[in-house]
């Protein structure tokens, strides 16, 4: 099975939910593929968004680009909707002054049908989130 970034909207997934929405800076920008583009969040933490996958999928290795991002937690859930999340990895990560955190994550027991990334707290009043990726292979298709 070819690997492929399973979090891009061409790719079906979506955001269906987040805390704070900014109209020049909407939480779609996260899973566009476009790295101009950001979601911001609106001042008080924590902050948190939801991609839908549409699918089950198997990810093996995650790659969050954002600013300001001090404590992030990400869920996932293997359900046909978005509940029974369970704890699946928490990153403290390091301030770069001047340019994008990029942290990448390898990832253990990775099947999920939805993550939910929650911005536990920031290095500043704001953070955003230019770009999720996750690479991965599909499983199966969500039965109806």
């Amino acid at each position: 099975m070819r690997k492929i970034d399973l979090c891009l909207s061409s790719e079906g997934s979506e955001v269906i939910l987040a805390t704070s929405s900014d109209e020049k800076h909407p939480p779609e920008n996260i899973i566009d593929g476009n790295p101009e583009t950001f979601w911001t969040t609106t001042g008080m933490f924590p902050q948190e968004f939801i991609i839908c996958f549409h699918k089950h999928v198997r990810i093996e290795r995650l790659v969050i680009q954002s600013y300001f991002v001090q404590t992030l937690k990400i869920e996932k859930s293997t359900s046909k909707e978005p509940a029974d999340f369970e704890q699946w990895i928490e990153k403290d990560l390091v301030h770069t002054e001047g340019q994008l955190q990029n942290e990448e994550i390898v990832a253990r027991d990775g099947s999920a049908t939805y993550l939910r990334f929650i911005i536990v707290s920031a290095f500043d009043h704001f953070a955003s989130v230019h770009s999720v990726s996750a690479e991965g292979t599909v499983v199966s298709n969500l039965s109806s």
